[in-house]
Protein backbone atom coordinates (compact mmCIF):
# COMPACT_ATOMS: atom_id res chain seq x y z
CA UNK A 1 0.00 0.00 0.00
CA UNK A 2 1.19 3.53 -0.73
CA UNK A 3 2.36 5.83 2.03
CA UNK A 4 -0.51 6.61 4.36
CA UNK A 5 -0.55 10.34 4.53
CA UNK A 6 -3.25 12.86 3.69
CA UNK A 7 -3.06 15.23 0.77
CA UNK A 8 -1.23 18.45 1.48
CA UNK A 9 -3.10 21.14 3.40
CA UNK A 10 -3.00 23.33 0.30
CA UNK A 11 -4.62 20.69 -1.91
CA UNK A 12 -7.29 19.96 0.70
CA UNK A 13 -8.00 23.68 0.94
CA UNK A 14 -8.21 23.93 -2.86
CA UNK A 15 -10.85 21.18 -3.06
CA UNK A 16 -12.72 22.72 -0.13
CA UNK A 17 -12.97 26.06 -1.95
CA UNK A 18 -13.87 24.38 -5.24
CA UNK A 19 -16.82 22.74 -3.47
CA UNK A 20 -17.86 26.00 -1.77
CA UNK A 21 -17.64 28.04 -4.98
CA UNK A 22 -19.51 25.41 -7.00
CA UNK A 23 -22.28 25.41 -4.41
CA UNK A 24 -22.51 29.22 -4.41
CA UNK A 25 -22.52 29.23 -8.21
CA UNK A 26 -25.48 26.85 -8.33
CA UNK A 27 -27.38 28.86 -5.72
CA UNK A 28 -26.78 32.10 -7.62
CA UNK A 29 -28.44 30.80 -10.80
CA UNK A 30 -31.89 31.74 -9.48
CA UNK A 31 -30.80 35.38 -9.25
CA UNK A 32 -28.89 35.33 -12.52
CA UNK A 33 -31.99 34.10 -14.36
CA UNK A 34 -33.26 37.66 -14.01
CA UNK A 35 -30.03 39.22 -15.29
CA UNK A 36 -29.22 37.25 -18.43
CA UNK A 37 -28.85 33.79 -19.87
CA UNK A 38 -25.15 34.19 -20.67
CA UNK A 39 -24.36 34.62 -16.97
CA UNK A 40 -26.52 31.64 -16.10
CA UNK A 41 -24.58 29.48 -18.55
CA UNK A 42 -21.18 30.70 -17.32
CA UNK A 43 -22.06 30.12 -13.68
CA UNK A 44 -23.73 26.78 -14.43
CA UNK A 45 -20.63 25.47 -16.24
CA UNK A 46 -18.38 26.78 -13.47
CA UNK A 47 -20.51 25.12 -10.78
CA UNK A 48 -20.87 21.84 -12.64
CA UNK A 49 -17.14 21.55 -13.40
CA UNK A 50 -16.50 22.43 -9.75
CA UNK A 51 -18.79 19.61 -8.63
CA UNK A 52 -17.07 17.15 -10.97
CA UNK A 53 -13.68 18.02 -9.46
CA UNK A 54 -14.89 18.15 -5.86
CA UNK A 55 -16.84 14.88 -5.92
CA UNK A 56 -14.08 13.05 -7.80
CA UNK A 57 -11.75 14.10 -4.99
CA UNK A 58 -14.24 13.03 -2.28
CA UNK A 59 -14.68 9.65 -4.01
CA UNK A 60 -10.93 9.09 -4.01
CA UNK A 61 -10.68 9.98 -0.30
CA UNK A 62 -13.60 7.71 0.66
CA UNK A 63 -12.22 4.85 -1.43
CA UNK A 64 -8.78 5.15 0.16
CA UNK A 65 -10.26 5.21 3.68
CA UNK A 66 -12.31 2.08 3.01
CA UNK A 67 -9.28 0.32 1.51
CA UNK A 68 -7.08 1.20 4.51
CA UNK A 69 -9.74 -0.03 6.96
CA UNK A 70 -10.11 -3.31 5.06
CA UNK A 71 -6.40 -3.96 4.41
CA UNK A 72 -5.36 -3.29 8.00
CA UNK A 73 -8.48 -5.00 9.42
CA UNK A 74 -8.95 -2.02 11.69
CA UNK A 75 -12.55 -2.77 12.67
CA UNK A 76 -11.60 -6.29 13.76
CA UNK A 77 -8.42 -5.26 15.59
CA UNK A 78 -10.18 -2.86 17.93
CA UNK A 79 -11.13 -5.70 20.28
CA UNK A 80 -7.46 -6.32 21.10
CA UNK A 81 -6.86 -2.76 22.32
CA UNK A 82 -6.73 -3.25 26.08
CA UNK A 83 -6.40 0.38 27.09
CA UNK A 84 -9.85 1.27 25.73
CA UNK A 85 -13.17 1.03 27.54
CA UNK A 86 -15.90 -1.06 25.95
CA UNK A 87 -17.70 2.17 25.05
CA UNK A 88 -14.57 3.48 23.28
CA UNK A 89 -14.16 0.16 21.44
CA UNK A 90 -17.78 0.28 20.39
CA UNK A 91 -17.37 3.85 19.13
CA UNK A 92 -14.27 2.93 17.13
CA UNK A 93 -15.94 -0.18 15.70
CA UNK A 94 -18.85 1.99 14.60
CA UNK A 95 -16.57 4.49 12.88
CA UNK A 96 -14.44 1.90 11.08
CA UNK A 97 -17.35 -0.32 10.10
CA UNK A 98 -19.43 2.53 8.70
CA UNK A 99 -16.49 4.16 6.92
CA UNK A 100 -15.64 0.86 5.32
CA UNK A 101 -19.17 0.07 4.17
CA UNK A 102 -20.62 3.52 3.56
CA UNK A 103 -22.62 4.18 0.40
CA UNK A 104 -21.16 7.69 0.16
CA UNK A 105 -18.87 6.54 -2.65
CA UNK A 106 -21.94 5.62 -4.72
CA UNK A 107 -23.33 9.07 -4.03
CA UNK A 108 -20.09 10.62 -5.28
CA UNK A 109 -20.13 8.41 -8.39
CA UNK A 110 -23.71 9.43 -9.22
CA UNK A 111 -22.96 13.13 -8.73
CA UNK A 112 -19.70 12.92 -10.71
CA UNK A 113 -21.30 10.95 -13.56
CA UNK A 114 -24.46 13.04 -13.81
CA UNK A 115 -22.44 16.26 -13.69
CA UNK A 116 -20.12 15.03 -16.43
CA UNK A 117 -23.09 14.01 -18.58
CA UNK A 118 -24.74 17.37 -17.94
CA UNK A 119 -21.59 19.19 -19.09
CA UNK A 120 -21.39 17.11 -22.27
CA UNK A 121 -25.08 17.59 -23.05
CA UNK A 122 -24.79 21.29 -22.21
CA UNK A 123 -21.83 21.75 -24.55
CA UNK A 124 -23.72 19.98 -27.32
CA UNK A 125 -26.91 22.01 -26.83
CA UNK A 126 -25.16 25.35 -26.24
CA UNK A 127 -22.38 25.21 -28.79
CA UNK A 128 -22.80 22.35 -31.27
CA UNK A 129 -26.48 22.18 -32.16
Amino acid sequence: METLKPHSAGLRLLFFWIGILATIAYRSIIVLNNIGTVWVQVVWYFGTVGFVLYFLHRYQVAKKRARVIAEYKLAERIQSLDNLSEEERSAMRYIFTTLGSSKERWNYIVIFTSSTLAILIGIYLDFLS
